[in-house]
Protein backbone atom coordinates (compact mmCIF):
# COMPACT_ATOMS: atom_id res chain seq x y z
CA UNK A 1 0.00 0.00 0.00
CA UNK A 2 1.50 3.35 -1.20
CA UNK A 3 2.21 5.73 2.01
CA UNK A 4 -0.27 9.21 0.80
CA UNK A 5 1.59 12.27 1.95
CA UNK A 6 -0.20 14.95 4.27
CA UNK A 7 -0.93 18.67 3.35
CA UNK A 8 -0.51 20.71 6.66
CA UNK A 9 -3.53 22.96 6.84
CA UNK A 10 -3.43 26.53 8.23
CA UNK A 11 -5.62 24.96 11.13
CA UNK A 12 -2.97 22.65 11.84
CA UNK A 13 -5.01 19.72 10.34
CA UNK A 14 -3.23 17.08 8.34
CA UNK A 15 -5.14 16.34 5.51
CA UNK A 16 -4.13 13.14 2.48
CA UNK A 17 -2.75 14.64 -0.72
CA UNK A 18 -4.71 12.36 -2.92
CA UNK A 19 -7.77 11.16 -2.09
CA UNK A 20 -10.83 8.96 -3.67
CA UNK A 21 -14.16 11.31 -4.96
CA UNK A 22 -17.26 9.93 -5.13
CA UNK A 23 -19.45 12.09 -7.25
CA UNK A 24 -21.66 10.75 -9.84
CA UNK A 25 -21.90 7.45 -7.90
CA UNK A 26 -24.98 6.45 -7.23
CA UNK A 27 -25.52 5.43 -3.40
CA UNK A 28 -26.07 2.18 -3.25
CA UNK A 29 -23.08 1.53 -5.40
CA UNK A 30 -21.31 4.06 -2.96
CA UNK A 31 -20.50 1.44 -0.58
CA UNK A 32 -18.73 -1.03 -2.32
CA UNK A 33 -16.86 1.49 -4.23
CA UNK A 34 -15.68 3.11 -0.84
CA UNK A 35 -14.66 0.08 0.89
CA UNK A 36 -12.36 -0.90 -2.91
CA UNK A 37 -10.69 2.90 -2.37
CA UNK A 38 -9.95 2.20 1.21
CA UNK A 39 -8.56 -1.20 0.50
CA UNK A 40 -6.67 -0.11 -2.19
CA UNK A 41 -5.12 2.64 0.43
CA UNK A 42 -7.02 5.87 0.24
CA UNK A 43 -8.21 7.32 3.33
CA UNK A 44 -9.43 10.97 2.48
CA UNK A 45 -13.38 10.37 1.20
CA UNK A 46 -14.86 13.30 -0.66
CA UNK A 47 -18.88 13.73 -0.91
CA UNK A 48 -21.37 16.03 -0.74
CA UNK A 49 -25.17 16.33 0.47
CA UNK A 50 -26.15 16.80 -3.24
CA UNK A 51 -24.47 13.56 -4.87
CA UNK A 52 -26.73 11.79 -2.89
CA UNK A 53 -24.33 8.83 -1.53
CA UNK A 54 -23.66 10.17 2.19
CA UNK A 55 -25.93 7.29 3.49
CA UNK A 56 -23.50 4.92 1.14
CA UNK A 57 -20.19 6.82 2.07
CA UNK A 58 -21.40 6.16 6.00
CA UNK A 59 -22.13 2.01 5.52
CA UNK A 60 -18.52 1.53 4.14
CA UNK A 61 -16.84 3.69 7.06
CA UNK A 62 -18.95 2.15 9.41
CA UNK A 63 -17.93 -1.48 8.11
CA UNK A 64 -14.29 -0.39 7.45
CA UNK A 65 -11.49 -2.33 9.47
CA UNK A 66 -9.41 1.11 9.09
CA UNK A 67 -9.82 2.88 12.32
CA UNK A 68 -12.33 6.39 12.30
CA UNK A 69 -8.93 8.65 13.55
CA UNK A 70 -7.36 7.45 9.69
CA UNK A 71 -9.69 8.14 8.09
CA UNK A 72 -10.25 11.69 6.34
CA UNK A 73 -13.91 12.38 5.61
CA UNK A 74 -15.67 15.54 3.46
CA UNK A 75 -18.49 17.12 2.82
CA UNK A 76 -20.15 19.67 1.31
CA UNK A 77 -23.44 22.03 2.14
CA UNK A 78 -25.52 22.64 -0.68
CA UNK A 79 -26.63 25.92 -2.36
CA UNK A 80 -30.13 25.53 -1.06
CA UNK A 81 -29.28 25.00 2.48
CA UNK A 82 -26.97 28.07 2.82
CA UNK A 83 -27.62 30.94 5.92
CA UNK A 84 -26.31 30.36 9.39
CA UNK A 85 -29.33 28.61 10.70
CA UNK A 86 -29.85 26.10 7.55
CA UNK A 87 -26.37 25.03 7.10
CA UNK A 88 -26.67 23.69 11.07
CA UNK A 89 -29.32 22.22 10.01
CA UNK A 90 -27.56 20.69 6.68
CA UNK A 91 -24.81 19.97 8.51
CA UNK A 92 -26.37 17.75 11.00
CA UNK A 93 -28.55 15.68 8.29
CA UNK A 94 -25.13 15.35 6.68
CA UNK A 95 -23.50 13.74 9.91
CA UNK A 96 -26.61 11.86 10.24
CA UNK A 97 -26.54 10.16 6.98
CA UNK A 98 -22.90 9.50 7.56
CA UNK A 99 -22.94 8.41 10.56
CA UNK A 100 -20.32 9.89 12.20
CA UNK A 101 -19.72 11.89 15.47
CA UNK A 102 -17.24 14.10 13.89
CA UNK A 103 -16.41 15.77 10.35
CA UNK A 104 -13.10 16.40 9.23
CA UNK A 105 -13.55 18.91 6.54
CA UNK A 106 -17.01 20.99 5.59
CA UNK A 107 -17.37 22.53 2.47
CA UNK A 108 -19.11 25.50 0.96
CA UNK A 109 -20.09 23.81 -2.37
CA UNK A 110 -20.59 26.85 -4.21
CA UNK A 111 -20.46 30.92 -3.46
CA UNK A 112 -24.00 31.83 -5.34
CA UNK A 113 -23.10 35.04 -5.08
CA UNK A 114 -26.54 36.58 -6.53
CA UNK A 115 -28.11 34.85 -2.95
CA UNK A 116 -25.90 36.28 -0.95
CA UNK A 117 -25.96 33.91 1.85
CA UNK A 118 -22.48 32.12 1.89
CA UNK A 119 -20.94 35.07 4.46
CA UNK A 120 -23.81 33.65 7.29
CA UNK A 121 -22.90 29.95 5.84
CA UNK A 122 -19.15 30.63 6.95
CA UNK A 123 -20.14 31.84 10.05
CA UNK A 124 -22.15 29.14 11.10
CA UNK A 125 -19.63 26.46 10.02
CA UNK A 126 -17.24 28.56 12.14
CA UNK A 127 -19.31 27.76 15.14
CA UNK A 128 -19.36 24.28 14.27
CA UNK A 129 -15.69 24.32 14.55
CA UNK A 130 -15.84 25.65 18.13
CA UNK A 131 -18.29 23.11 18.78
CA UNK A 132 -15.85 20.74 17.93
CA UNK A 133 -17.83 18.84 15.33
CA UNK A 134 -15.62 19.51 12.51
CA UNK A 135 -11.84 19.77 12.21
CA UNK A 136 -11.73 21.71 9.44
CA UNK A 137 -13.09 24.19 7.28
CA UNK A 138 -13.19 25.43 3.67
CA UNK A 139 -15.09 26.53 0.69
CA UNK A 140 -15.53 25.34 -2.80
CA UNK A 141 -15.31 26.88 -6.23
CA UNK A 142 -14.80 30.22 -4.90
CA UNK A 143 -12.80 32.97 -6.43
CA UNK A 144 -10.34 35.13 -4.97
CA UNK A 145 -13.39 37.89 -4.72
CA UNK A 146 -15.51 35.53 -2.75
CA UNK A 147 -12.41 34.80 -0.44
CA UNK A 148 -11.25 37.84 0.02
CA UNK A 149 -14.77 38.96 1.18
CA UNK A 150 -14.29 36.30 3.91
CA UNK A 151 -11.01 37.42 5.15
CA UNK A 152 -12.63 40.58 5.55
CA UNK A 153 -15.94 40.06 7.29
CA UNK A 154 -15.39 36.73 9.28
CA UNK A 155 -12.69 35.32 11.50
CA UNK A 156 -11.17 32.71 9.74
CA UNK A 157 -9.93 31.63 6.32
CA UNK A 158 -10.96 28.50 4.96
CA UNK A 159 -7.89 25.65 5.51
CA UNK A 160 -9.09 24.25 1.30
CA UNK A 161 -10.58 25.57 -1.65
CA UNK A 162 -11.90 23.10 -4.14
CA UNK A 163 -11.90 24.10 -7.53
CA UNK A 164 -11.94 22.78 -11.35
CA UNK A 165 -8.26 22.38 -11.90
CA UNK A 166 -7.05 20.03 -14.47
CA UNK A 167 -4.27 20.78 -17.19
CA UNK A 168 -6.84 22.81 -19.20
CA UNK A 169 -7.56 24.72 -16.66
CA UNK A 170 -4.91 25.80 -14.58
CA UNK A 171 -6.29 28.48 -12.19
CA UNK A 172 -3.05 30.61 -12.08
CA UNK A 173 -5.04 33.23 -10.47
CA UNK A 174 -7.02 31.47 -7.56
CA UNK A 175 -3.97 29.24 -6.62
CA UNK A 176 -1.91 32.48 -5.89
CA UNK A 177 -4.26 33.97 -3.43
CA UNK A 178 -4.35 30.78 -2.36
CA UNK A 179 -0.47 30.65 -1.88
CA UNK A 180 -0.46 34.37 -0.33
CA UNK A 181 -3.38 33.26 2.00
CA UNK A 182 -1.93 29.87 3.05
CA UNK A 183 -5.35 28.04 1.79
CA UNK A 184 -4.82 24.76 0.45
CA UNK A 185 -5.92 23.93 -3.09
CA UNK A 186 -7.65 21.16 -3.84
CA UNK A 187 -8.42 20.11 -7.26
CA UNK A 188 -12.02 18.45 -8.53
CA UNK A 189 -12.37 16.68 -11.98
CA UNK A 190 -8.26 16.65 -11.64
CA UNK A 191 -7.85 14.68 -15.07
CA UNK A 192 -10.38 16.57 -17.02
CA UNK A 193 -13.88 15.26 -18.44
CA UNK A 194 -14.07 12.82 -21.47
CA UNK A 195 -10.51 11.93 -21.80
CA UNK A 196 -9.60 15.00 -23.82
CA UNK A 197 -6.49 15.92 -21.77
CA UNK A 198 -5.25 12.15 -21.04
CA UNK A 199 -5.09 11.30 -24.98
CA UNK A 200 -3.25 15.09 -25.22
CA UNK A 201 0.04 14.29 -27.38
CA UNK A 202 2.33 15.75 -24.46
CA UNK A 203 0.47 13.81 -21.97
CA UNK A 204 0.99 10.73 -23.40
CA UNK A 205 4.32 11.62 -24.71
CA UNK A 206 4.97 11.97 -21.09
CA UNK A 207 3.14 8.95 -19.75
CA UNK A 208 5.47 7.08 -22.52
CA UNK A 209 8.87 8.31 -21.21
CA UNK A 210 8.33 7.34 -17.81
CA UNK A 211 6.24 3.90 -18.11
CA UNK A 212 2.62 5.40 -16.57
CA UNK A 213 -0.47 5.99 -17.20
CA UNK A 214 -1.25 9.20 -18.85
CA UNK A 215 -3.50 9.93 -15.73
CA UNK A 216 -0.87 9.17 -13.37
CA UNK A 217 0.87 11.81 -15.35
CA UNK A 218 -1.48 14.18 -14.42
CA UNK A 219 -1.61 13.16 -10.96
CA UNK A 220 2.01 13.62 -10.50
CA UNK A 221 1.70 16.78 -12.12
CA UNK A 222 -1.08 17.92 -9.42
CA UNK A 223 1.47 17.04 -6.51
CA UNK A 224 3.87 18.33 -7.73
CA UNK A 225 2.02 21.90 -8.21
CA UNK A 226 1.41 21.07 -4.51
CA UNK A 227 -2.88 20.33 -5.10
CA UNK A 228 -4.43 17.99 -3.21
CA UNK A 229 -6.27 15.67 -5.45
CA UNK A 230 -9.34 13.54 -5.39
CA UNK A 231 -9.50 11.43 -8.48
CA UNK A 232 -13.00 9.26 -8.83
CA UNK A 233 -13.25 5.73 -10.36
CA UNK A 234 -15.48 2.62 -9.89
CA UNK A 235 -12.71 0.25 -11.08
CA UNK A 236 -10.56 -1.28 -8.23
CA UNK A 237 -7.89 -1.60 -10.50
CA UNK A 238 -8.02 2.21 -11.66
CA UNK A 239 -8.18 3.09 -8.12
CA UNK A 240 -4.87 1.22 -7.35
CA UNK A 241 -3.11 3.08 -10.54
CA UNK A 242 -4.34 6.57 -9.28
CA UNK A 243 -2.38 6.17 -6.19
CA UNK A 244 1.17 4.60 -7.84
CA UNK A 245 2.20 7.71 -8.51
CA UNK A 246 5.07 8.43 -5.83
CA UNK A 247 7.89 6.22 -6.89
CA UNK A 248 8.48 8.77 -10.00
CA UNK A 249 9.20 12.33 -10.48
CA UNK A 250 8.36 14.73 -13.20
CA UNK A 251 11.53 16.86 -14.28
CA UNK A 252 11.18 21.11 -14.51
CA UNK A 253 10.75 20.87 -18.02
CA UNK A 254 8.08 18.66 -18.04
CA UNK A 255 6.37 20.60 -16.02
CA UNK A 256 6.67 23.57 -17.69
CA UNK A 257 5.25 21.64 -20.97
CA UNK A 258 2.32 20.71 -19.04
CA UNK A 259 1.78 24.04 -18.07
CA UNK A 260 1.83 25.27 -21.31
CA UNK A 261 -1.61 23.16 -21.77
CA UNK A 262 -3.74 26.04 -19.83
CA UNK A 263 -6.51 27.19 -22.18
CA UNK A 264 -8.60 28.62 -19.53
CA UNK A 265 -11.65 26.43 -20.51
CA UNK A 266 -14.19 25.51 -17.63
CA UNK A 267 -15.87 22.16 -17.96
CA UNK A 268 -18.05 23.26 -15.45
CA UNK A 269 -20.28 26.34 -14.47
CA UNK A 270 -18.62 29.14 -14.22
CA UNK A 271 -18.80 30.37 -9.93
CA UNK A 272 -19.68 34.01 -10.37
CA UNK A 273 -23.26 33.11 -11.71
CA UNK A 274 -23.88 29.21 -11.03
CA UNK A 275 -27.00 29.09 -8.74
CA UNK A 276 -28.03 32.58 -9.30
Amino acid sequence: MPEIPDVLLNNGVRMPQLGFGVYRIPDDEAAGAVAAALDAGYRSIDTASLYRNEAGVGRAVAAAAVPRAELFITTKVWNDDQGYDATMRAFDASLARLGLDYLDLYLIHWPVPARDRYVETWQAMEKLVEQGRVRAIGVSNFQPAHLERLRRETATMPAVNQVELHPFLQQAEVRAYHDEHHIATEAWSPLAKGGDALEHPTITGLASKHGRTPAQVVLRWQLQLGNIAIPKSVTPGRMQQNLAVFDFTLAPEELAAMGRLDRGGRLGPDPDTHGA
